[in-house]
């Protein structure tokens, strides 16, 4: 199969919007993530999308993090593939495509978070030397 990652396009909202909610569990409207595409920050983020002849099945969602207390990282704040995709290279290729980014944005590490009960996913960020280093809660509060 050949994968081909590339920069997200307004048209790949759709496919995004169908990722999200099979591999994240998030539903969203598509005027919401066309929105989103619309207003991403070139100079702190970026997207990149795995293409096959089927068309869209992956995507990655990558910013510049920085705290006060750490050098600046590369955070993903999304990653997530077709099931009908997994373990055929699309992950990996997406994830690579991000820490490139990163790489040549002169960040040196990268960080993720992913919920206690996405046990496959944790095995495919070890496999490629990610490290978990601690346990911790999200908390949200809707305004």
């Amino acid at each position: 199969m050949d994968i081909k990652i590339r920069k997200v396009e307004m048209g790949d909202a759709d496919a995004i919007r169908d990722i999200s909610a099979e591999g994240l569990g998030y539903s969203c409207d598509l005027a919401l993530v066309q929105k989103k595409i619309e207003g991403l920050d070139a100079a702190r983020e970026a997207v990149f999308v795995a293409v096959t002849d089927c068309g869209v099945v992956g995507y990655i969602h990558i910013e510049r993090y920085d705290v006060l207390y750490f050098e600046t990282m590369a955070n993903v704040l999304g990653l997530s593939v077709f099931k009908a995709y997994h373990k055929m290279g699309v992950g990996k290729a997406l994830l690579f495509a991000a820490e490139n980014w990163a790489r040549q944005n002169n960040i040196k590490m990268m960080r993720l978070n992913s919920g206690m009960n996405r046990t496959d996913a944790h095995g495919f960020y070890e496999h490629f030397g990610y490290v978990s280093e601690k346990d911790q809660k999200r908390f949200v509060k809707t305004l």
